[in-house]
């Protein structure tokens, strides 16, 4: 994992805390947690908690302190984590996943943006599970995923109740090299910036990369 670049992209990745401060004010503004919570499928467990799904476990937001736990372990999720679960959260306009499929560059200045991404998470993926496709089947249903029907080997993981991320592979053969992509669902720019997107595939994609195994 010594390839991991470009942190330092953009502004959310250069100030966590400034963007973690942001993101608590986001969720203070909210006047109606409820509603919020139907809108992004969280769960409404009282005035001062709140059960969000976030790639395949449950994390409870604390009012009006804003912590962010693991279940009812009590583990705090990683910063990066608590940016994206809030951002979420705060945004969520309730719209359900269409079943349409959408490139990164088909989203609000994804063209712009998309040597980063690929860069980020496109050529990672290809890099660790190009050549061993079952390795990201085996890593990816550890976070809930399901397959899918795109590629040689394709799987799709729920990263919040209303964003599916679907991550396809190429093998590649003696004339060309494994290849890959990341597709969402089209309401995606109704729950995350496409900035967090960025965040949150590369996230996904670290994650998987962790749960290889060494042998």
């Amino acid at each position: 994992m010594k390839d991991r670049s470009s942190l330092s992209d953009s502004p959310w990745e250069r100030g966590f805390d400034v963007s973690y401060k942001l993101a608590l004010e986001r969720v203070a503004k909210i006047n109606d947690i409820k509603e919020q919570c139907r809108k992004s499928g969280a769960n409404y467990l009282g005035p001062h908690k709140i059960g969000i799904n976030y790639l395949n476990q449950q994390y409870h937001i604390l009012l009006p302190d804003v912590k962010i736990l693991l279940g009812d372990g009590g583990t705090e999720a990683s910063l990066r984590d608590k940016i994206l679960i809030l951002h979420y959260f705060a945004e969520a306009k309730g719209i359900q996943a269409t079943g349409k499929l959408i490139a990164y560059k088909q989203l609000p200045g994804g063209i712009s943006y998309f040597p980063a991404f690929s860069r980020r998470a496109i050529a990672p993926l290809v890099k660790h599970f190009g050549k061993s496709p079952e390795l990201l089947r085996k890593a990816a249903a550890k976070l809930g995923g399901r397959e899918a029907d795109y590629g040689d080997l394709s799987m799709t993981i729920n990263a919040f109740d209303h964003v599916p991320i679907t991550l396809v592979l190429w093998r590649g053969d003696e004339e060309l090299a494994p290849n890959g992509n990341i597709l969402f669902d089209a309401n995606i720019s109704d729950y995350l910036s496409t900035e967090d997107v960025t965040v949150l595939t590369e996230t996904i994609i670290w994650k998987l990369v962790k749960d290889i195994p060494s042998t």
